[in-house]
């Protein structure tokens, strides 16, 4: 079990069974204000959750989806919930520390990518790619690592519909700085 936020390091696990990001079948979708979350698992582990434009809901397939699916809900009603799900995320062991690192970042607070990169002996460059590959966004929420001056970047897009999610989901965990709110 893995818990967001959490202040220790993330056991994520690997493995290469992982279904690849191109898929376009989900295990459930998620609504959510203005986006839609797709998950994908097995019967052990969560593997990926996407961002998707507003679209339909779907019902779960299995019951650990729909365990994620309730976590979900929860986390969208209360940013403060505390997501504890089984995890496989296929990476690097670069891309997975930093995920670690992204998952001890707390609800209501954010690290910029140069914070994070002087933690890991690395580049902020570097630690903001591991941040768009991050295939368990929300429960690794890469959403609250910012750039230095501005909200940054989401999911590999520097404009339109992801870094307006990604703002919704600062604001939703708690009101941002001017700098951040437009």
């Amino acid at each position: 079990m893995v818990r967001s936020a959490q202040r220790n390091a993330l056991p994520i696990a690997t493995g290469t069974d992982a279904p690849s990001a191109g898929a376009d079948t989900w295990h459930a979708v998620v609504g959510a204000p203005g986006f839609a979350l797709g998950l994908r698992s097995d019967a052990h582990a969560i593997h990926m959750i996407a961002f998707l434009p507003p679209c339909p809901e779907q019902p779960p397939t299995n019951p650990l989806v729909a365990e994620a699916a309730r976590q979900i809900r929860a986390y969208l009603a209360d940013p403060g919930h505390v997501f504890s799900l089984p995890l496989r995320a296929a990476g690097t062991d670069f891309q997975r520390r930093v995920w670690a690192a992204i998952a001890a970042i707390p609800c209501g607070e954010v690290r910029t990518y140069g914070e994070l990169a002087a933690d890991l002996a690395s580049t902020a460059r570097a630690v903001g790619q591991a941040c768009g590959d991050n295939p368990i966004p929300l429960i690794v929420p890469c959403h609250r690592v910012v750039a230095r001056n501005s909200m940054g970047g989401f999911s590999h897009h520097a404009q339109g519909w992801l870094p307006e999610v990604k703002h919704w989901l600062l604001l939703h965990e708690r009101p941002l700085p001017p700098l951040f709110a437009g």
